[in-house]
């Protein structure tokens, strides 16, 4: 049976129902509760259309009520979070799927392009790592403005190869955060710990290349 939901025209003002943390705007902290609720069958204010179940419908109606400033956060935005163009890709594609015929659902769909179009970094980019000095481990943050294989190596002052990570295919994002930053534990190809020093490391991604350097303190 095809899930139902509420209708709504384009003249009415955008129901309460859709503002999942009840903090007076339908925004994009909605449709992160929204999704972090997906599955649950429980009562549940993530559930817009009151169907029973969280899922990308209700998203893709909680976009379709955003409000015109909601639809693109800027910097300067008060939200604590905003979704990665990861996220973003993914409730694109799953709302894609629904082939949406209603208005306010292909309002909902234009809204996520619009969110896409905002996340996703408009030059790759190689961060600095942090922390830096640092021991034994780092992280290193990277922004990629197109879908591409990366590679980070990292080198010692000689130019010699310490150790190559494959961080493998990657689609256009900000990986800036500890759970979405490249990692390394400070230790060679061989898995052994490195001594103190200056390194530098390199991204490729694509038909791009960057070097930086790090340094070790133990």
């Amino acid at each position: 049976m095809p899930a139902t939901f509420h209708a709504i025209s384009d003249t009415e003002a955008p129901p309460i129902i859709a503002d999942v943390n009840n903090d007076g705007v339908v925004n994009v902290l909605d449709l992160i509760l929204i999704a972090s609720n997906f599955g649950q069958s429980r009562q549940n204010d993530a559930d817009v259309n009151r169907d029973g179940v969280v899922s990308i419908l209700d998203l893709v109606l909680a976009a379709g009520m955003f409000e015109e400033e909601a639809a693109a956060p800027s910097a300067q935005s008060q939200v604590p979070e905003i979704p990665t163009a990861v996220e973003v890709q993914g409730w694109l594609t799953d709302a894609r799927a629904l082939q949406v015929r209603y208005p306010l659902m292909k309002r909902g769909v234009l809204v996520l392009e619009q969110l896409l179009v905002f996340l996703t970094p408009r030059e790759t980019e190689l961060l600095a790592n942090f922390p830096n000095p640092f021991n034994p481990e780092t992280w290193i943050p990277y922004r990629l403005a197109e879908d591409a294989f990366v590679t980070l190596t990292i080198y010692d002052l000689s130019g010699q190869v310490v150790c190559t990570l494959d961080v493998g295919h990657r689609i256009a994002s900000a990986y800036e955060s500890r759970s979405r930053a490249i990692y390394w534990a400070g230790k060679n190809g061989l898995g052994k710990p490195v001594a103190s020093g200056v390194y530098f490391y390199t991204l490729t991604a694509g038909g791009f290349s960057a070097t930086r350097r790090m340094l070790i303190l133990k």
